[in-house]
């Protein structure tokens, strides 16, 4: 029989070999203090309008929950690295920001694709039985990574790699093959609080704490109401996420652009002007972002978001965008059309993206 260090080995060369750029192994057994956390977010109230995380909160305490007969979790990571500073569009007032992540195809595609190539490798290899996971499952993957030494969870509550910054998609091989677990990696944020300092929100409020319900990234993607006039005034020209927090990490020095060429940044996601999106019926919306992570927030809630960048924009040439929009059919639409223009008529600035961070 192939000793289970020799089993480890094998997988890891295969993952790496099929394009992941991390890989670590972690027991399938539940850290009770990843429960504890989970259940002190959803009590706060912290989820929002995120249903789905309290609906399946036992079992994304605890991953024998999700499969009882699971051993060992293979916890993988892929660079999406930018190939530039991802803060500076946040200058350019009358283009619409997209998070890098959306910027290319669709994370959960690129990525599941791969865990199912591993999965069946290693279900034909070892004669084990295999499930895989991306971020659409009930599975604490940063907590689990933590254990596998993929990362670590950083004051921002995202993971942080010394190899490659804060720039990771995180996925999964659950496996009945009892292989020994990797050393944690351990938290190398220090007294830096660069991550904290930088949320133009103030969804940070203490080191290793989020509130979604003011974080852009929430507000934009996951927030199916009308956005609160303070929230909507510090968005500044962001329509899709936000990764200001990620972007000002200092361990991001040590990351390299994605090698992936599906990941690589679409000049037509991420450097459209906001007039081009405001333009976007249904169709032309599903078209364009079609296979990207943008596609899923529906057209009404991304032209929210770019009417809310208009009126960031305090630009008298927005005024023309804004106004088509103020008797809008979606109310989420034409509520934000209406602040945006009530911002455009005096003048009033946006957010600023050169605040000290």
């Amino acid at each position: 029989m192939t000793a289970p260090r020799s089993i480890k080995e094998a997988i890891r060369a295969k993952a790496h070999e099929l394009g992941f750029d991390a890989v670590g192994f972690a027991d399938a057994q539940p850290d009770p203090a990843d429960a504890r956390n989970l259940t002190a977010y959803l009590a706060d109230g912290r989820h929002g309008g995120m249903t789905w995380m309290e609906a399946n909160a036992v079992r994304r305490g605890d991953p024998r929950a999700l499969w009882p007969d699971a051993q060992c979790v293979v916890s993988v990571g892929l660079n999406y690295g930018p190939a530039g500073d991802p803060l500076a569009p946040l200058a350019e007032a009358e283009r619409g920001v997209v998070s890098v992540y959306a910027q290319g195809r669709d994370y959960h595609k690129v990525v599941k694709k791969g865990l199912k190539a591993l999965g069946r490798w290693m279900s034909e290899a070892f004669a084990c039985e295999v499930k895989v996971f991306v971020d659409t499952a009930p599975v604490m993957e940063k907590p689990l990574a933590m254990r596998a030494g993929v990362g670590w969870v950083g004051k921002h509550t995202n993971l942080v790699s010394r190899m490659f910054g804060s720039w990771l998609f995180l996925g999964e091989v659950f496996t009945t093959l009892d292989l020994p677990a990797d050393a944690p990696e351990t938290d190398h944020c220090g007294s830096c609080d660069r991550c904290l300092r930088a949320c133009p929100t103030g969804a940070l409020p203490e080191p290793y704490r989020i509130d979604p319900r003011r974080c852009i990234s929430y507000l934009t993607i996951e927030h199916k109401e009308a956005i609160d006039d303070d929230l909507s005034a510090a968005m500044g020209n962001r329509i899709y996420g936000c990764d200001d927090c990620l972007a000002v990490c200092p361990w991001n020095k040590y990351a390299v652009a994605t090698p992936h060429a599906e990941l690589v940044s679409r000049p037509d996601i991420g450097l459209m002007a906001l007039e081009k999106w405001a333009d976007l019926d249904e169709d032309a919306f599903a078209a364009l972002t079609a296979g990207t992570p943008v596609k899923r927030t529906g057209r009404d809630r991304l032209i929210r978001n770019v009417m809310i960048a208009s009126g960031n924009s305090s630009s008298p040439a927005i005024s023309a965008l804004v106004s088509n929009h103020t008797e809008d059919r979606s109310p989420l639409i034409s509520d934000a059309a209406k602040w945006a223009g009530n911002r455009v008529a005096v003048g009033q600035p946006g957010s600023d993206p050169d605040k000290e961070r």
